[in-house]
């Protein structure tokens, strides 16, 4: 049985990223922005309420079914403990500590103690960060 307590972060069809658990999220100097069980964060590229979700990936018209492949993936014997996530300018979420990511049927799943995250909605290793932000001139609202 999965612990309710482990933080996790599942990709919505077409939609945000939801991350639950012991989350605090910075900016890139370190200032706190949220510290919470739970944030709905931007993956579209488009929310004018950067890093969260303001819903704008439905009038961008983002298409992305969740699914994924991770060639970087852990086994991680912790799932539970504090997740950093920091949100650099212009570009990724870089994550810290025990994370499971999953799509939202479950189906695509690993485990990672650190990554970087796309937020721009261009990257061809969505849930994951290729540098597509830098081709792409993302700009944060």
């Amino acid at each position: 049985m999965a612990d309710s307590n482990a933080n996790s972060l599942t990709l919505k069809v077409d939609g945000p990223m939801v991350c639950r658990g012991d989350i605090t999220l910075v900016n890139a100097a370190g200032e706190v922005l949220l510290k919470d069980r739970e944030a709905w964060l931007c993956r579209c590229g488009e929310s004018k309420k950067m890093p969260f979700c303001d819903g704008s990936h439905r009038q961008a018209d983002f298409h992305d079914a969740g699914e994924f492949e991770d060639e970087r993936a852990e086994k991680l014997e912790q799932t539970t403990g504090p997740l950093l996530i920091t949100v650099k300018p212009n570009a990724m979420l870089i994550i810290r500590g025990p994370l499971t990511i999953q799509s939202v049927d479950g189906r695509f799943r690993s485990q990672r103690s650190r990554g970087a995250l796309c937020r721009c909605g261009q990257s061809a290793r969505k849930p994951f960060c290729d540098a597509s932000h830098k081709r792409c001139g993302f700009k944060e609202a």
